[in-house]
């Protein structure tokens, strides 16, 4: 019989805890980085994104995107651009993660630069440590028009489109596409939003622009599932129980391929048109969805792989497809564009890059032509609100192979201009 000695097997238990514990603390406090050394980088930028669940594609293609742009800056080969330190962080889309994270890069790596960020709600927690730290802020992927006014900070500067703006030329294309309709009656509008600050923003910078507009419209019902729904028939059935000319919908993601899903098993495209004019154009959407993906619906998003057929864009999308093996979504293309704003900002204080006001002066006056920007048509920054300035594209599903495993793409394109939608309300009032 073999013997075992109580006190040498509490030993051991507590010694294998020990070591079960340093692993797992050591896990926890790494941190990938991209690009410059510590030992030599001359700026440190702390990436925040989700890197699963529902919102995890977003946050893995914006690092392939922040890995394009280090390439591509290194092959500019510019003497004169800053060595930069990417750190990345998974904030798995929840505010308490991404304020601890964001709270390390500044305080204990040094970052004077914090990026990323796809929820909304989210972006209003980090922005406020950036606001605290004197950091620079530059949003990628989340969308609040919020940021650039009531939480607006002099270091936020956002390099995509945001609500208002994308919203703004939703209700232009609104008046634009049912205007036979609207000469005859009012267009009655259902809405379908995530119960959260993005939701209620899309929806309030919507009725703003209809408004302003003069759109002659009826809300006939507001919806708001929950993040991460996992069944939306109860608010399918209620939509097409309105019966509205029109919904509007704002889910994003997983939560907008889930409900298309189950959507596509029911009357609801064929009794109503359907637009989501912030995200649901994404290529995420339509790769997840392949021959499901209905024809006829109207998107939008910050990134399309096949628009503007410009040689930027399609260097892009295919140095992404080759680097990840598929192709981007828009979160790609923004964290591509963070990079390189940040990049050319500071390339512009001439070396001396602890000159936070000098790279804040930079970043007002930035123009940078990103994958996005159509011929003859440059991104540039509006130094009052800090909200670049960008061109919105608004398309129809369809059919469209060249871009597997999507069988769908938008095309019956309606294309809008920063003077477009700024003739309809300034940036900021």
């Amino acid at each position: 019989m073999i013997r075992i000695n109580p006190d040498h097997f509490s030993r051991c238990r507590a010694v294998l805890f020990l070591l079960l514990f340093l692993i797992w603390s050591a896990q926890a406090n790494s941190l990938e980085a991209l690009g410059a050394p510590e030992y030599t980088a001359d700026i440190t930028v702390g990436c925040l994104y989700p890197m699963s669940g529902r919102a995890g594609v977003l946050g893995r293609d914006s690092v392939v995107g922040i890995r394009l742009a280090l390439k591509f800056l290194e092959q500019r080969g510019a003497p004169d651009l800053p060595r930069l330190r990417v750190l990345l962080g998974d904030t798995k889309s929840k505010r308490s993660t991404a304020v601890t994270i964001a709270e390390r890069f500044v305080h204990e790596e040094g970052a004077t630069f914090l990026c990323g960020v796809v929820n909304s709600s989210v972006a209003i927690q980090v922005t406020e440590i950036a606001a605290s730290a004197n950091a620079f802020f530059i949003g990628t992927d989340h969308a609040s028009s919020r940021l650039t006014d009531e939480f607006f900070h002099d270091r936020y500067f956002r390099v995509t489109n945001d609500t208002r703006q994308s919203m703004t030329a939703g209700a232009l294309f609104v008046r634009d596409y049912f205007d036979d309709h609207l000469k005859k009656k009012p267009l009655r509008i259902s809405y379908l939003g995530p119960d959260y600050e993005y939701g209620y923003q899309v929806w309030a910078d919507f009725r703003e622009a209809l408004n302003k507009l003069g759109v002659d419209y009826e809300i006939a019902g507001t919806l708001w599932p929950r993040l991460s729904e996992p069944d939306y028939s109860h608010y399918i059935n209620e939509l097409i129980r309105q019966k509205p000319d029109l919904v509007v919908n704002s889910l994003w993601g997983g939560d907008f391929v889930a409900f298309v899903t189950q959507a596509t098993d029911t009357r609801l495209f064929d009794v109503s048109r359907f637009a989501n004019f912030e995200k649901g154009g994404d290529y995420e959407i339509f790769a997840h969805l392949g021959d499901r993906m209905p024809l006829g619906l109207l998107l939008a998003s910050r990134h399309h792989n096949n628009w503007p057929e410009t040689d930027f864009n399609r260097w892009f999308v295919q140095e992404f497809q080759r680097q990840a093996g598929y192709y981007p979504s828009s979160g790609a293309q923004g964290a591509f564009t963070g990079i390189l704003a940040i990049a050319e900002a500071a390339r512009q204080v001439s070396g001396d890059y602890g000159n936070l006001e000098g790279i804040e002066r930079a970043f007002e006056n930035l123009s940078l032509t990103t994958p996005e920007d159509p011929p003859g048509f440059q991104s540039s920054m509006d130094p009052v609100t800090h909200q670049i300035r960008q061109v919105m594209a608004i398309g129809e599903t369809v059919e469209d192979p060249r871009y597997p495993p999507a069988k769908v793409m938008l095309g019956n394109w309606q294309i809008y201009y920063p003077s477009d939608y700024e003739q309809v309300h300034s940036a900021r009032e």
